[in-house]
């Protein structure tokens, strides 16, 4: 037999007083009130109509919602990913702002690469300025060593001075004021070495002090535009600041300076081998001229000389002596010639030959008496020909050696090869 189950209906009962009831469905009402707020746009002041869905309330909760019906504005609510537009908001303005410091970065490191460029343009005209010096220096010497070996020379005739020496004393003249041009532009150039490193020196700093915000940055990252920083603005606290743009500046300006300096350094090197290489040719075909001259008239002369000094001497001995025997005397000369004797065959026929011939030994014996001064002195200069022609000979030996130590000492090396091509 089967029992069977009736359902019971059990009563509401009610738990707590309706004070708990009334304060729960309020905070449920403002839950949903707040939800509906947050899913409108943000920001806009809206008005939450009362809830007629809600199950009947008491007087109090009545009231209560009547006081609450208008909601006050609210601020903007953030959105959920605002953290994250925030953050990237941020990466992006350090970004733009670390390409645009790279950008003035890599134009000043490119600044202090043309810099050092043009230093060592000018340090390679520098060594060339110092390689003209030494060989100037060298001219000078050979100069001084070239006088010296003429004031040595044997005769006191050939000491005096000459167009040679004067020659000489013009290429120093001219040495040494080359000397002091040179010199003045090699402290030029100094000058401009320490004006191009320190330039360099600021460049290179300004570019590490610009580097400071570049660590993260990976170097395969673009620079950003290429904008020319001429027409940037400098501002103390931007990516361009106004020590980036003076030391620029100042970078420029030395560089096209010490442009100017290298063509004038080139011109004055030119020039200045052009007038050393015309000196020391000068002093060169003056020394040879000297040679050929020396020598064009050192044999015609004493050959002259010598036999004017022999015929004289032979004048003088022939007259003073006479015929040393009969032998020497002519038959034409001889005073018993036929002629003679058949003359003199009739008293009274003298012919005055013999008292002539007479008078004239004893006049001609008079006559070397008192020229016997001048054959002394004839006799002097004879030996002083001899004297000088030994003297010109040995001062032609001097003036061939000084010309061959000039040849050979001086250095073409010391001098550049385009340098030489350009003077000539």
């Amino acid at each position: 037999m089967q029992m069977q189950v009736q359902l019971v209906p059990l009563g509401s009962v009610q738990i707590g007083p309706a004070s708990w009831r009334d304060a729960t469905l309020r905070s449920v009402q403002r839950a949903q009130r707040l939800v509906r707020l947050v899913s409108r746009s943000a920001g806009s002041t809206q008005k939450v109509p009362s809830d007629s869905s809600a199950e009947p309330r008491g007087d109090e909760v009545q009231q209560e919602e009547r006081g609450q019906n208008r909601v006050p504005v609210l601020a903007p609510f953030p959105p959920s990913g605002l953290r994250e537009r925030c953050a990237a908001e941020s990466v992006a303005v350090a970004g733009e702002y670390m390409r645009r410091v790279r950008e003035v970065e890599a134009r000043l490191r490119r600044q202090a690469g043309t810099v050092a460029e043009e230093a060592v343009k000018l340090q390679r005209e520098r060594v060339h300025l110092e390689k003209t010096l030494r060989s100037i220096r060298t001219n000078l010497s050979i100069n001084g060593r070239s006088s010296e070996s003429r004031s040595r020379r044997p005769a006191t005739a050939e000491t005096e001075r000459d167009g040679a020496d004067q020659l000489l004393r013009l290429e120093r003249r001219e040495l040494m004021e080359l000397k002091r041009d040179l010199e003045a532009a090699l402290e030029d150039a100094v000058r401009q070495q320490q004006v191009l490193g320190e330039s360099s020196r600021k460049l290179l700093l300004c570019a590490r002090e610009r580097a400071r915000v570049l660590d993260l940055v990976p170097p395969s990252c673009p620079a950003g535009p290429n904008v020319s920083t001429v027409s940037i603005q400098p501002e103390p606290f931007s990516h361009f600041t106004p020590e980036c743009k003076q030391v620029l500046e100042s970078s420029s300006l030395a560089v096209r300076q010490s442009q100017l300096l290298r063509e004038k350094l080139r011109r004055s090197l030119s020039g200045a081998i052009t007038r050393q290489n015309a000196a020391h040719r000068s002093v060169n075909d003056g020394l040879v001229k000297k040679i050929a001259e020396t020598i064009s008239l050192q044999w015609p002369t004493w050959s002259r000389c010598s036999e004017t000094l022999w015929r004289t001497f032979s004048c003088f001995m022939i007259s003073e002596q006479g015929p040393e025997s009969s032998g020497d005397v002519p038959s034409r000369e001889k005073l018993d010639r036929p002629l003679v004797q058949v003359y003199r065959r009739h008293p009274g026929t003298q012919l005055p030959e013999a008292a002539r011939l007479c008078q004239g030994s004893a006049a001609l014996r008079r006559c070397l008496q008192a020229s016997e001064a001048e054959l002394l002195r004839l006799q002097r200069s004879g030996l002083q020909l001899l004297e000088d022609l030994r003297g010109k000979s040995a001062a032609a030996q001097v003036d061939a050696s000084v010309v061959r130590m000039r040849r050979q000492q001086v250095d073409k090396r010391a001098t550049p090869a385009f340098l030489q091509q350009g003077a000539c």
